[in-house]
């Protein structure tokens, strides 16, 4: 199975004794109690690690699950959760086969970064209530809930609560800083439970009474005239573990060389961990970023450090339930506050803020809607966002330019006109000499879509005072339905004062959009498309002397030769004259 299975065995152990007070935690805040938060972590972890997509990864229950099951048990009930468990299995497994996991690459970071800071900032406050050592008041609103747990505690303080919470919470914070190979977070807990123990601490509630072993396997939970009603809620869990579950994948990627997991596997995987945990008695489960770093950190190379974790959390199950019991919930409320902090990676927040005004915003608005609505909404409404603001960045991008008509390269031939408004190239901006400003070439450059088509073209269809416009399409990179007719109405309108069209290089990918609207049609119809610019200047040109614009000998109408067999304007003498 493994090069290397003494050090995938102690891998294991050591995600074990990290994941103890977490999943204790975790069952604890999400209503359904400890015992379900073990065994999530014994059943998911096992499944996950066999059927998943990574090598690295642990699973269980997290802290992200818990704030979205946090509000379907309060309107469902513990059955209700596990059916929802159940529901999101199925779907997850669903994503799999579509192969929906390769999907994940396309959400950006400041959508990542504000949803894990955002997620930091609930399980902090979801933690109040027991570090205050109140009874949990009644809401589906953290904010709200964390208020009126301090309103409580401000008229009854139980200090000693709130003692072990910053106790055990900067026990945790200040041991990884000092010695990150030591699992502080089991040290403070047993350390915490020891004094509960001894001084008799009035204030210190423990968890309660564990079963010693893993329940049976039943649906007896399963209510199926509520499943319609649940819809929702699974389809927000499926979601969230996906998310999560393939961005901690990703992250164990980058933390060793060598290893790269299948997206799709992965969802696979978790489906199946998320169909089998409900019949426990367990909690929708996700991949965990936290367990699977130290997993990796600890020397893991393969799944039999993932299968470890649950072994050794299994036995903890059947032989040290009574042992458990006993631990403080204010002990579990520090683990979960230190977790928080430690997820809020500062150095990559600031990064985000300072990257771009459009990050800084998706970063915010990601966090702010995490924290007040949902998960599963925050990272739609980050998404959308994130969307928004790059089409408003690619729309900008589009440029309508007076240019050269010819191609882009042609060296300026000596008493050339002068153009203005280059872009660096060597055909700059401005009229043909020699026409009297009856000839204009413009290029169309960037994306002619709906975001932006209609701005872009929109000091073209106001043109007036020349006979014909060059239209250099040859930098268009996309064209979209909505640009198409904005060309076709601008072509329109331009044909209705008299004024020819003529259009250049349009590539065979952006032919389809353009011929479905009817815009090729019209340029067509009296030959109006040419491959390349010095085509439709000659067409120009031919068009210009048969209504008599220029005159019949080539000099005069303000052309010469050019080098290559070409013809290339000239500034006309009056036109000097007039410089």
């Amino acid at each position: 199975m493994t090069r290397a299975p003494r050090r995938d065995l102690l891998a294991g152990l050591t995600v074990a004794i990290v994941a103890l007070p977490l999943a204790l935690g975790f069952g604890v805040a999400s209503g359904l109690g400890a015992e379900a938060g073990l065994a999530t972590a014994v059943v998911a972890g096992a499944l996950a690690a066999v059927f998943g997509g990574s090598n690295l990864q642990v699973s269980g229950p997290t802290g992200a699950m818990t704030v979205v099951l946090v509000p379907i048990v309060a309107e469902y009930g513990p059955g209700g959760v596990l059916t929802v468990g159940l529901m999101a299995g199925g779907l997850l497994i669903v994503l799999a086969l579509l192969r929906a996991g390769r999907s994940m690459r396309y959400v950006p970071a400041p959508v990542v970064e504000g949803f894990t800071f955002g997620i930091a900032c609930v399980i902090a406050l979801q933690q109040v209530p027991n570090a205050l050592g109140v009874a949990a008041p009644e809401g589906d609103k953290v904010l709200v809930v964390a208020w009126r747990a301090v309103e409580e505690f401000v008229g009854g303080p139980n200090w000693t609560a709130l003692a072990i919470t910053v106790g055990v919470a900067g026990l945790m914070l200040a041991g990884a800083r000092l010695r990150p190979g030591v699992p502080f977070s089991v040290v403070a807990v047993v350390a915490a439970t020891l004094a509960a123990q001894l001084f008799h601490l009035d204030g210190a509630t423990p968890i309660g009474a564990l079963p010693a072993g893993l329940p049976a396997p039943s649906l007896g939970f399963l209510d199926l005239s509520a499943v319609g009603s649940l819809v929702a809620p699974a389809v927000a869990v499926a979601a969230l573990a996906a998310l999560e579950s393939l961005l901690s994948a990703t992250v164990a990627d980058g933390m060793m060389t060598g290893q790269k997991h299948d997206p799709d596997r992965e969802l696979f995987g978790q489906g199946i961990a998320n169909l089998a945990a409900p019949l426990f008695g367990g909690v929708p489960a996700t991949a965990a970023i936290a367990r699977t770093a130290v997993n990796v950190r600890t020397g893991a190379g393969s799944r039999l450090a993932a299968l470890t974790h649950a072994g050794v959390l299994a036995v903890i199950v059947f032989a040290a339930a009574p042992l458990v019991s006993r631990i403080p919930l204010a002990a579990l409320a520090g683990v979960l506050l230190a977790t928080a902090v430690r997820m809020v990676e500062v150095g990559a927040l600031r990064a985000m803020a300072r990257a771009t005004r459009s990050d800084a915003v998706v970063l915010v608005l990601t966090a702010a809607a995490t924290l007040v609505l949902d998960l599963v909404l925050a990272v739609v409404i980050g998404l959308a966002v994130a969307g928004l603001l790059a089409l408003r960045a690619v729309a900008a991008e589009a440029r309508l330019d007076r240019v050269h008509p010819y191609d882009d390269g042609v060296p300026e031939l000596p008493g050339a006109e002068s153009y203005e408004g280059g872009d660096g190239d060597a055909d700059g901006g401005g009229e043909l000499a020699g026409t009297a400003g009856q000839v204009v070439a413009y290029r169309v450059e960037g994306p002619l879509f709906f975001a932006g088509a209609h701005r872009s073209l929109l000091e073209l269809g106001e043109i007036s005072g020349v006979r014909v416009v060059i239209l250099r399409m040859c930098r268009v990179t996309t064209v979209d339905a909505t640009g198409a007719l904005a060309l076709k109405d601008t072509v329109h309108r331009l044909n209705g004062r008299g004024i020819v069209v003529l259009a250049s290089g349009i590539r065979p990918g952006q032919r389809r959009a353009l011929e479905s609207v009817g815009v090729l049609e019209l340029l067509r119809r009296e030959g109006r498309e040419y491959a390349t610019a010095s085509e439709a200047f000659g067409a120009a040109r031919e068009r210009l002397a048969a209504a008599g614009v220029a005159r019949a000998d080539g000099a005069a109408a303000g052309v010469v030769p050019a080098r290559g067999g070409r013809d290339v304007p000239v500034a006309a003498p009056a036109e000097e004259a007039a410089r």
